[in-house]
């Protein structure tokens, strides 16, 4: 990305990325150079599973959510749980970009005193809705924040993304079916389903397919997209917007590490820092 170019994508004061002046994919590209950028620096983190939501935050973010920066807590806002926590890097730079806190910030990742952290916390980062980590548990919790709004008739949506490799959780079931017994049908699970935890494919370490057909027997609206298409993801938004009675599971099918070509569907990368040449490659590969 040249100087110029950078200087259109983003804002002077904060250096966010501005509604009139994105175009199609332009956000997801800089999330993924941000991800990259920050993991980078810290020597540390989780690249792969970074990269493969970039796609699916960028519109999350920048097209769907109703959220304020400068109205962080806001009680009627969208809320997104990020299950699959380790893939902190994506969604601090999707904050970063919309206006929630300064961009250089994000090289501070995983330094002593940083408040972005290796996994979110709500209680440092304006933004975070939840604090992750525990694998598992983040479909329970979005189960809380809708049937909260459901009881105190606010009309928020609730959004989760979940690792393919989490799923093999028991708990995920658990909510699963609580989902669907109260009927949360302003919440909508994104699967992100790359093949690859840090063991292996996640056929090698615990075959979770079917998971359309789990999913629809457990009472879910299920839709299966590509995880990397814009115009995919905006249809499966609304579509679950528009399913009632139900909640929304999109099952995405993206490429761990998407966008940087020797990281695409490398288990290595689970959770390994790129080294300096590795990092000027990618860098150059996500040029704009």
């Amino acid at each position: 990305m040249t100087e110029n170019t950078a200087k259109k994508l983003v804002g002077p004061q904060n250096m966010r990325i501005t509604e009139s002046k994105r175009t199609k994919d332009m956000t997801a590209i800089e999330l993924r150079r941000r991800v990259i950028e920050s993991i980078y620096h810290a020597k540390s983190g989780h690249p792969g599973g970074s990269l493969s939501i970039c796609d699916i935050l960028a519109v999350l973010y920048f097209d769907e959510m109703n959220i304020d920066p400068t109205n962080p807590h806001d009680p009627d806002r969208d809320r997104l749980v990020l299950s699959k926590g380790h893939a902190a890097p994506a969604l601090y730079a999707a904050l970063a970009l919309k206006g929630f806190f300064p961009i250089e910030n994000l090289n501070t990742l995983r330094k002593v005193d940083s408040d972005m952290q290796g996994h979110p916390c709500m209680n440092k980062i304006a933004g975070v809705d939840m604090s992750t980590g525990s694998l598992g548990q983040g479909l329970s919790i979005a189960n809380g924040m809708a049937l909260a709004a459901k009881y105190d008739k606010k009309d928020y949506r609730v959004y989760v993304i979940c690792g393919d490799g989490e799923i093999q959780e028991g708990q995920i079931w658990e909510a699963a079916m609580s989902c669907a017994h109260y009927k949360l049908d302003n919440l909508t699970l994104f699967i992100d389903l790359n093949g690859l935890q840090i063991d292996g494919t996640t056929n090698e370490v615990m075959s979770i397919g079917p998971i359309d057909k789990k999913f629809e027997a457990f009472g879910f609206n299920v839709l299966s997209i590509d995880g990397h298409n814009e115009h995919e993801i905006k249809s499966a938004i609304a579509s679950a917007k528009k399913c009632k009675g139900k909640p929304t599971a999109v099952i995405c099918k993206t490429v761990k590490g998407k966008g940087v070509s020797f990281m695409e569907d490398e288990v290595g990368f689970h959770g390994s820092a790129p080294n300096e040449e590795q990092y000027k490659l990618a860098m150059k590969e996500l040029e704009q």
